[in-house]
């Protein structure tokens, strides 16, 4: 026992002051000291026990336990593990500005009284979207929790049995109905809904139509849908709330950029959609936030719901969406937004960026693949890419030593090979990227 340092010597070691930031003092404190009481521990039942190893593994256990960026070569763009979209720098900008101190957040200028929090943003969203008027909550489920208490609470709201998913997360419609108070009322079957179906279902107690955007999963084959235009115009002669939750954000035609089309939140609205509830960190590439635009009369109704108080967003999001709706205003901007960027990227500029990568560390090749959107948008959509490819006697152990490198650098296995896919890499990080390949050789 005497042979044990104190705590004070295991905190002057050289290599603890590398940790300091990401842990801080006191963590660092409380796991020596933890080392030791186990070394103690083992002492006393007469085991051996590395200390100074123990300690170390200890340190770094808890470091990489620490939210911290990765790379994501994963060829998913909209990682919903990683943090979906990445920020665009005039975001990051915007909330340094804003939150490093005081803002006109609730307060107008002129009169000098009490104003929105909304208004700026609402005002540019609509615009943006061709919509009356536009809210903020804190993420899509938000929003569309939101719409039903505010709208079906006690009544019926119609479904496609089709569109009863479930995403990420055990996210499920059903449930969100449920905690809300509406009652759902399934129509058509799991392949085809049809407009009859709906005229069938409705009732005295019948307050909104929902779509839902599929998200993860797609229905090929013998299927049918309900078409939205009609779907608006039953609404509009019953009387009742045609809304739709399309989750991925899209704001453009998809197909500019190779993919299949992706319905976007000025298709639903021109259809006649009341309310289209959208996520801001998929396809539109800015915070996590949910937006819902549409109708001015509608949204009004739900700015006056008290549940928007415990939905709402704070100051940094609302400068950091504005920052990123800037960006939509023209084609040239949104290439700023990082996703856009990605997806922009020829296989070309790919293929360059991959063999500085190779030529600097001497290892990989460079294979064709396909990259992904992810977070739930196009769901079995792929695109062209170009993959560092890393041929390993256990491809599972090579992929760890590139999660323990700094940074982690988070690839995928296909067969033998770890592939690090360029086109949710970033240009900026290609140096760090030869690094940690580098160094998990």
């Amino acid at each position: 026992m005497r042979g044990l340092p104190a705590v004070h010597r295991l905190l002057s070691e050289p290599a603890v002051a590398g940790y300091e930031s990401s842990l801080g003092r006191d963590a660092i404190k409380a796991i020596a000291q933890e080392s030791l009481d186990r070394a103690r521990a083992a002492l006393v039942a007469g085991q051996r026990y590395d200390l100074e190893r123990a300690f170390a593994a200890a340190l770094e256990a808890a470091a990489a336990a620490q939210l911290q960026p990765v790379i994501n070569a994963t060829g998913i763009l909209v990682h919903t593990n990683l943090g979906r979209a990445p920020l665009a720098r005039a975001a990051l900008d915007a909330a340094a500005t804003i939150g490093a101190g005081y803002s006109n957040l609730e307060y107008d200028l002129g009169p000098g009284q009490r104003g929105s929090r909304y208004e700026r943003v609402s005002a540019r969203l609509a615009r943006l979207f061709g919509a009356q008027d536009a809210l903020v909550v804190n993420n899509c489920a938000a929003a569309v929790l939101l719409l039903l208490d505010t709208f079906a609470r006690g009544r019926e709201c119609i479904v496609a049995r089709s569109e009863l998913v479930e995403i990420g997360g055990g996210f499920r419609i059903p449930d969100v109905l449920e905690r809300s108070g509406a009652r759902l009322v399934e129509i058509g079957t799991t392949n085809k809904a049809r407009l009859a179906d709906v005229e069938r279902a409705l009732s005295p107690q019948t307050s909104l139509l929902l779509r839902t955007h599929r998200s993860n999963f797609s229905l090929e084959g013998f299927v049918e849908d309900l078409d939205s235009r009609e779907l608006a115009a039953l609404a509009q002669r019953s009387g009742v709330l045609l809304v739709e939750d399309l989750g991925s954000g899209a704001i453009v035609d998809m197909t500019a950029f190779g993919l299949p089309r992706e319905r976007t939140v000025g298709a639903a609205l021109a259809d006649g959609v009341a309310v289209v509830a959208i996520s801001g960190d998929k396809l539109f590439g800015g915070p996590q936030c949910g937006m819902l635009v549409g109708s001015a009369l509608a949204l009004g109704r739900m700015r006056g719901n008290p549940l928007l108080r415990a939905l709402r967003v704070d100051k940094t999001t609302l400068a950091m969406l504005d920052a990123t709706a800037r960006l939509h205003e023209s084609e040239r901007t949104r290439l700023e937004i990082p996703l856009y960027a990605m997806l922009s990227a020829s296989t070309d500029d790919l293929r360059r960026r991959g063999e500085a990568i190779v030529a600097r560390t001497g290892h990989g090749r460079l294979v064709a693949t396909r990259a992904a959107v992810g977070g739930g948008s196009l769901p079995g959509a792929t695109m062209e890419s170009t993959a560092i490819a890393i041929e390993a006697n256990d491809a599972d152990l090579f992929a760890r030593r590139l999660r323990n490198a700094r940074p982690p650098t988070i690839a995928r296995i296909e067969e033998r090979s770890v592939l690090l896919d360029l086109r949710s890499v970033q240009p900026h990080e290609d140096a760090a990227l030869a690094d940690a390949l580098a160094a998990s050789i």
